[in-house]
């Protein structure tokens, strides 16, 4: 994952599953980086949707933990029904730039893996806490569903009305469990929504020296946004 990370030095990350200890690592061998977000947990352990963003070309102004149900200022809650006992959650940054001193909004999140109603509920609900937040935005994260599917389908029409749209509409699967998959058999289930121009927008090539390591069961999307 380290030398994934530096080898595409991106401005802005946003991890999915990353536990306390995954964290700590990251943090110790990417030192140029600061990280923000929380784990899912009631005690705000577990897996977090942290953000990490270049120390050199932003500052953050704001940022925000909201757990995906009804009431979203409860860590570790769940929306019941058909949802897994995992919490999902969504992480927020205000970051502005030293160079064009303009703010943007990120958000990660990870959406349930087992619910399709909740992941619909999960989706409107990030759609109306963005609501709040006027500046461009970058949102992106692993949805657990296919572009086909209500829930993405929701989350998509939401972006668009606010001039954000999919920019990873083009590419195709994204989850290939760590190389089992065949590449026909991987399913597109990550995205990255903005308001900015995409320039270039791919999915980072895994295990490239066939020695059966893997950076993820998911490949890694960079993109090149202007804002």
């Amino acid at each position: 994952v380290i030398a994934m990370l530096e080898g595409q030095r991106p401005d802005i990350i946003g991890f999915q599953e990353c536990t306390h200890r995954m964290r700590a690592c990251l943090e110790q061998h990417l030192p140029a980086y600061a990280f923000v977000g929380c784990g899912r947990e009631r005690d705000y352990t577990g897996e977090s949707m942290a953000i990490a963003y270049r120390k050199d070309a932003f500052v953050l102004t704001g940022v925000d933990n909201l757990w995906l149900t009804a009431t979203p200022r409860v860590p570790g809650s769940t929306l019941g029904g058909d949802q897994s006992a995992c919490p999902r959650m969504a992480t927020i940054a205000v970051l502005r730039s030293f160079s064009a001193q303009q703010e943007i909004c990120v958000c990660n999140t990870h959406l349930d893996h087992v619910g399709k109603v909740a992941r619909q509920i999960e989706a409107a609900l990030l759609c109306a806490a963005l609501d709040a937040y006027k500046q461009p935005i970058v949102l992106m994260g692993d949805m657990n569903a296919h572009p086909d599917t209500p829930e993405i389908v929701t989350l998509t029409a939401a972006m668009e009305a606010r001039g954000a749209k999919d920019i990873t509409a083009h590419l195709g699967g994204t989850f290939h469990n760590f190389g089992r998959h065949t590449p026909d058999k991987h399913s597109k289930i990550d995205y990255i929504f903005t308001s900015g121009a995409c320039k270039a927008c791919n999915v980072v090539p895994d295990d490239v020296k066939g020695e059966g390591l893997f950076y993820s069961d998911h490949f890694a999307i960079m993109a090149e946004i202007e804002i």
